[in-house]
């Protein structure tokens, strides 16, 4: 396993708790190495992650501090606006009893999966893998601290510019959205009541994520907010002050004061896509296999996805006696993920170039979407459980199920 980031973790712990001491799984993450460091963002996890986190035994230890989202309301106006109107609202209830999403702290999730592995008996290497070599017998990884070791199947789980990708010679298609991505942890006075809120603005929208209590005010809420490139600059140098003025801006009043709990920090937004999943004796899941835009907070939950159909396509190998590095393996995961995730990709980009538009026929349209939507309740029904993750079918672990 190239990778020890959440996706990398989730499937090795997959892997070892499916089938004890008949796959030996190794993880290799320079940050092993010490102290690493701190996964300061809050992740939107879905109903179906939240099963598969269950079915791994790490939902347990994160579960005090997720902050289920009850409701979300979607708003489009400008930001001189004095109304915001409220265009669309969702229940936040994907089955009864289930919220369709939590809000996670991104440092709990990395900490309760690293002991779950840890129960399991993976093995960390504080290394990275260079490059490997395949053939039908096998593959050989070559680690930075000058190892090699043979292996059945790797896993890509290095990142969105990932070593292990362009060793394999798989192609990238990627373009820039021109956008920075602004993350911060906002306190504030009034309860969120697990409400999410997302105000489409002229430069990208800007969601509102609740958090559970906590902070200086009592309250606490995530944002993540895009921003044009030419301005993010000067957003994310303003000192604390500043910054939670323009934050409040867009953040509005409804929950009394506010305050910036965390520094801003962004990243630039882009789109990217491997044109093969798989090449031989090798898997890309998460990042190095898609990247999406952040406006609908999929790309963590499809990161698990491809997770969960992976780990069942080589437990069942296992269990059959089948070579679970082997081609018609690697196929059927490809199969499963390929087209959901580019689906989910084109869904997010063509939202953003949506939403991201001022242009007064634009904004009409969308509107008057967003209307129709909001008064078919089986049509929100469907989103909603799309969003979720638990339309019918999948693999097991996404139901909660274990391999």
């Amino acid at each position: 396993m190239a990778g020890g980031g959440i996706a990398g973790l989730a499937l090795a712990a997959a892997l070892a708790r499916a089938c004890p001491g008949a796959i030996e799984v190794v993880v290799c993450d320079p940050a092993f190495a010490g102290e690493r460091p701190r996964d300061e963002r809050a992740y939107a996890i879905a109903a179906a992650g939240r099963r598969m986190l269950e079915a791994l035994g790490a939902w347990e230890a994160v579960a005090p501090q997720a902050q289920a989202i009850r409701d979300m309301v979607i708003t489009d106006s400008r930001l001189s606006d004095p109304v915001r109107p409220v265009f669309l609202t969702f229940d936040g209830e994907a089955a009864p009893g289930e919220p369709f999403a939590h809000m996670v702290p991104g440092q709990a999730l990395l900490d309760a999966l690293v002991a779950v592995c840890g129960e399991a008996g993976i093995v960390f290497r504080a290394c990275s893998v260079r490059r490997y070599t395949a053939d039908e017998f096998g593959a050989a990884a070559r680690l930075s601290d000058g190892e090699t070791i043979a292996v059945d199947l790797l896993a890509a789980a290095d990142g969105a510019r990932s070593r292990l990708r362009e060793a394999a010679g798989i192609s990238w298609i990627a373009w820039s959205y021109r956008q920075v991505g602004i993350v911060g942890t906002v306190a504030h006075e009034r309860d969120h009541g697990g409400r999410a809120i997302e105000h489409f603005l002229p430069s990208g929208p800007f969601a509102l994520l609740p958090l559970t209590p906590g902070g200086p005010l009592g309250h606490r809420s995530s944002i993540v907010w895009t921003e044009r490139e030419a301005d993010a600059p000067r957003i994310l140098a303003m000192n604390i002050e500043d910054a939670t003025e323009e934050v409040e801006r867009r953040f509005g009043l409804e929950l009394g004061a506010i305050t910036l709990e965390t520094p801003l920090r962004g990243w630039p937004l882009a789109f990217g896509f491997a044109r093969d999943f798989v090449a031989p004796r090798l898997a890309l899941i998460g990042d190095a296999a898609h990247v999406i835009h952040p406006i609908a907070g999929q790309g963590l939950n499809l990161a698990l996805k491809d997770v969960a159909a992976l780990a069942e396509s080589v437990v069942d190998a296992v269990r059959l006696g089948m070579d679970p590095g082997g081609a018609d393996v690697l196929e059927e995961y490809q199969r499963a993920r390929r087209f959901d995730a580019l689906a989910m990709g084109a869904a997010t980009d063509g939202l953003n170039r949506l939403f991201s538009n001022d242009a007064g026929p634009v904004r009409m349209i969308r509107d008057l979407g967003l209307g129709v939507v909001d008064r078919l309740p089986g049509l929100k029904r469907f989103f909603i459980r799309e969003a979720a993750g638990i339309s019918r079918g999948g693999p097991r672990l996404l139901r909660g199920e274990r391999l």
